[in-house]
């Protein structure tokens, strides 16, 4: 029989919830969804809301401090603020009512700070696929922030911002199917990389084994 210590690891379907709003937001930013399809990415977004702050939960209660903040952000800001965004900006769109998107950019800004801190754990805890993720979704937040606060054109950087979160959609499915498929057969069979910033191993604390 056997035994089980802790919780398992639920990152994969966080990362699953994370793939599925990048591809999405990768789509409406590359204008392939139009304001009648917002409600819909709305439902999907909380979906994600609910497998985020389930993982995060888990994450903090194994002691991963960087993780399971990171994923309990997320799934406050990203997905549920994201899903109750979608809702109010279909029935905007199909009732008329004026906006002010200024505020979404002053939290994006507060969102991109936060993460360039994170990321630096990130780089030094986190496997090398893992810190590519983070790196790109780091470039496509400080976009959408200094955009929403009208700094930049949308019809220059809303291409370059569909083009990384579609980038990331793909890290982000190859790490959680990398971490499930490693952890299922016990071995390396999809290689997720070492961190970058990886402490070095202190010479004298090598111990010999035989």
């Amino acid at each position: 029989m056997n035994e089980k210590h802790g919780w398992a690891n639920p990152s994969p379907a966080g990362l699953v919830a994370l793939a599925i709003a990048c591809v999405t937001f990768s789509a409406l930013m590359g204008g392939k969804i139009s304001p009648a399809g917002l409600g819909l990415m709305g439902c999907w977004l909380f979906g994600g809301f609910i497998v985020q702050i389930v993982v995060a939960v888990i994450e903090l209660k194994e002691g991963k401090t960087t993780g399971g903040n990171v994923f309990l952000f997320f799934s406050a800001f990203f997905m549920l603020t994201g899903a109750l965004e979608m809702f109010f900006k279909y029935f905007a769109f199909i009732n008329r009512w004026p906006m002010e998107a200024h505020v979404d950019g002053y939290a994006w800004a507060v969102l991109f700070l936060i993460l360039v801190f994170y990321t630096v754990a990130y780089l030094r805890e986190a496997p090398l696929v893992m810190n590519i993720l983070v790196l790109l979704l780091d470039v496509a937040v400080f976009f959408i922030a200094t955009m929403d606060l009208g700094w930049l054109a949308p019809a220059t950087f809303k291409p370059i911002i569909s083009n990384l979160l579609l980038v990331a959609t793909g890290v982000t499915i190859y790490l959680s199917s990398a971490i499930l498929l490693n952890t299922s057969f016990g071995r390396v069979v999809m290689p997720i990389g070492k961190p970058l910033m990886a402490p070095r191993i202190n010479p004298a604390q090598i111990t010999a084994t035989t």
